[in-house]
Protein backbone atom coordinates (compact mmCIF):
# COMPACT_ATOMS: atom_id res chain seq x y z
CA UNK A 1 0.00 0.00 0.00
CA UNK A 2 1.41 3.54 -0.63
CA UNK A 3 2.00 5.83 2.06
CA UNK A 4 2.60 9.34 1.48
CA UNK A 5 5.28 11.05 3.91
CA UNK A 6 4.41 14.24 5.53
CA UNK A 7 7.74 15.62 4.03
CA UNK A 8 6.20 14.69 0.26
CA UNK A 9 2.86 16.38 1.70
CA UNK A 10 4.52 19.59 2.74
CA UNK A 11 6.24 20.01 -0.43
CA UNK A 12 3.47 19.51 -2.30
CA UNK A 13 1.40 22.28 -0.46
CA UNK A 14 4.39 24.60 -0.80
CA UNK A 15 4.64 24.16 -4.45
CA UNK A 16 1.17 24.23 -5.12
CA UNK A 17 1.04 27.65 -2.57
CA UNK A 18 3.51 29.47 -5.20
CA UNK A 19 1.65 29.00 -8.32
CA UNK A 20 -1.28 29.73 -6.29
CA UNK A 21 -0.06 32.93 -4.71
CA UNK A 22 1.42 34.38 -7.46
CA UNK A 23 -1.91 34.11 -9.85
CA UNK A 24 -3.55 35.66 -6.91
CA UNK A 25 -1.14 38.94 -6.46
CA UNK A 26 -1.67 39.10 -10.58
CA UNK A 27 -5.61 38.76 -10.19
CA UNK A 28 -6.03 40.93 -7.11
CA UNK A 29 -3.27 43.74 -8.61
CA UNK A 30 -5.56 43.98 -12.10
CA UNK A 31 -8.85 44.48 -10.09
CA UNK A 32 -7.23 47.18 -7.24
CA UNK A 33 -3.72 48.52 -9.27
CA UNK A 34 -2.37 48.58 -5.77
CA UNK A 35 0.33 45.79 -5.24
CA UNK A 36 0.75 45.94 -1.39
CA UNK A 37 -3.25 45.37 -1.24
CA UNK A 38 -2.36 42.27 -3.64
CA UNK A 39 0.62 41.42 -1.50
CA UNK A 40 -1.17 41.66 1.74
CA UNK A 41 -4.31 39.72 0.49
CA UNK A 42 -2.61 37.09 -1.16
CA UNK A 43 -0.08 36.44 1.94
CA UNK A 44 -3.32 36.00 4.73
CA UNK A 45 -5.46 34.05 2.17
CA UNK A 46 -2.23 31.55 1.18
CA UNK A 47 -1.52 31.14 4.72
CA UNK A 48 -4.88 29.91 5.55
CA UNK A 49 -5.00 27.89 2.69
CA UNK A 50 -1.79 26.25 2.86
CA UNK A 51 -2.82 24.63 5.97
CA UNK A 52 -6.10 23.83 5.32
CA UNK A 53 -4.28 22.15 1.93
CA UNK A 54 -2.72 20.47 4.56
CA UNK A 55 -5.08 19.10 6.67
CA UNK A 56 -7.09 17.99 4.12
CA UNK A 57 -4.10 16.31 2.20
CA UNK A 58 -3.42 13.78 5.37
CA UNK A 59 -6.90 13.54 5.93
CA UNK A 60 -7.14 11.51 2.07
CA UNK A 61 -3.75 9.95 3.53
CA UNK A 62 -5.97 8.59 5.98
CA UNK A 63 -8.60 6.61 3.75
CA UNK A 64 -8.83 4.19 1.55
CA UNK A 65 -11.11 5.34 -0.84
CA UNK A 66 -10.40 4.89 -4.25
CA UNK A 67 -7.22 3.12 -3.77
CA UNK A 68 -6.33 -0.56 -4.38
CA UNK A 69 -3.89 -2.64 -4.14
CA UNK A 70 -2.84 -4.30 -7.55
CA UNK A 71 -0.40 -7.47 -8.53
CA UNK A 72 1.21 -7.48 -11.69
Amino acid sequence: MFHERHSRTIAKSITWRIIAFASTVIVVYCLTLDWETSLYHSVIIHAVKTVLYYIHERAWNASNFGQEIRSH
